[in-house]
């Protein structure tokens, strides 16, 4: 009877807390210190975090070459060769128009500044034309007095150009051998599980289902939402509404910031080129167009996949944003997926 005694001093409902509280605190412990390593592993754990992403956007090709008899090598060459092309193509075509419609930017942008100095001296604020050229001369000093801070961060960009090349080379290698020795890779992985290997093997299954539902379904609602917008500033007259539609495409991956990013750039320009009313008309469209992602396009081809709430959403996209800055935001959402979707499991 001795050892029941300690459990008959406090109730039932107390005991299951404690219990509950003393395994959340040992989980919280292990999660902090595992974020800990993570973190200072970045410049690897980011390259394999985003290679697993491309890998699930490809495999669907490297398959598909394999069912067709294809060996994996020569699938997995093909798969990368391709996506390597499409990357390439896009940077030339927007290379192309950039370099041929950024003097007529500039010009457009030089009528707006004319059109918009003559309604601030002719129109109801009545400014006059000393005025206005201080405005501008005070705008030239600050951005003269920020010169060394803008040459301090070009230099330091240039320092850290080296650490980009050695993570897209990493990249590309873990990628590669994802696609071509995926199934090896978790096979020997599962080893380490023993008796529990075969439940592991389907939360693995699950969570990797999950992941690719949610890259292909966001490369899906990205690209409409690039295609439209490209559409809309081509239809306006915009100059560089090729580089604008690739950067909203590529800012949609990154949920809400990225958004606001690549639509404030597109304002911008829109404003300077074409004036104020072309650039209200597209901030108009660019709200409406993403209103109807979120609760149309989202919900039919990601939603299904996730099943998560809106605010589940916000609150994951927080605290990744809090941990990992925007790097953590925009992969808060498909590691919290695959968590959700691999633990029943």
């Amino acid at each position: 009877m001795l050892p029941d005694r300690p459990t008959n001093l406090v109730p039932p409902v107390l005991a299951k807390m404690a219990a509950w509280c003393g395994c959340l605190i040992l989980v919280g412990v292990v999660v902090y210190y595992f974020v800990q390593v993570i973190a200072g592993l970045t410049f690897v754990a980011l390259p394999v975090a985003i290679a697993l992403l491309l890998t699930a956007l490809l495999f669907p090709l490297t398959n598909a070459l394999r069912r067709a008899g294809m060996r994996p090598i020569y699938a997995t060459w093909i798969t990368m060769l391709v996506a390597l092309a499409v990357l390439a193509g896009t940077g030339w075509l927007v290379g192309a128009r950039a370099s041929e419609e950024f003097p007529n930017l500039v010009r457009q942008v030089q009528e707006t500044a004319r059109s918009v100095q003559e309604w601030l001296i002719s129109g109801p604020l009545q400014l006059e034309e000393a005025q206005i050229i201080g405005y501008v001369d005070e705008v030239v000093d600050m951005v003269n007095a920020q010169r060394t801070a803008i040459t301090g961060t070009v230099l330091s960009a240039g320092a850290v150009a080296f650490e980009v090349l050695a993570s897209i080379v990493l990249l590309l290698f873990v990628t590669f051998f994802l696609l071509k020795d995926g199934d090896r890779i978790w096979a020997w992985f599962l080893k380490a599980f023993g008796s529990v290997a075969p439940r592991v093997d389907r939360a693995g299954r699950a969570a990797w289902t999950t992941l690719s539902h949610y890259v292909q379904g966001t490369v899906a609602v990205a690209a409409v939402h690039g295609l439209i917008m490209g559409i809309v500033l081509a239809g306006m007259g915009v100059p560089l509404w090729a580089p604008l539609a690739v950067l909203i495409f590529f800012a949609s991956f990154i949920p809400i910031v990225g958004i606001f990013f690549a639509g404030t750039v597109a304002t911008l320009v829109t404003l300077g080129a074409k004036g104020l009313i072309f650039a209200l008309i597209f901030l108009g469209i660019l709200v409406i167009e993403q209103q109807l992602e979120n609760h149309v396009l989202q919900p039919l081809i990601v939603g299904r996949a996730l099943n998560f709430h809106p605010l589940a959403i916000i609150l994951v996209l927080a605290v990744g944003g809090i941990l990992a800055g925007i790097a953590g935001a925009a992969v808060a959402v498909p590691v919290a997926a695959v968590i959700y979707r691999a633990l029943p499991e």
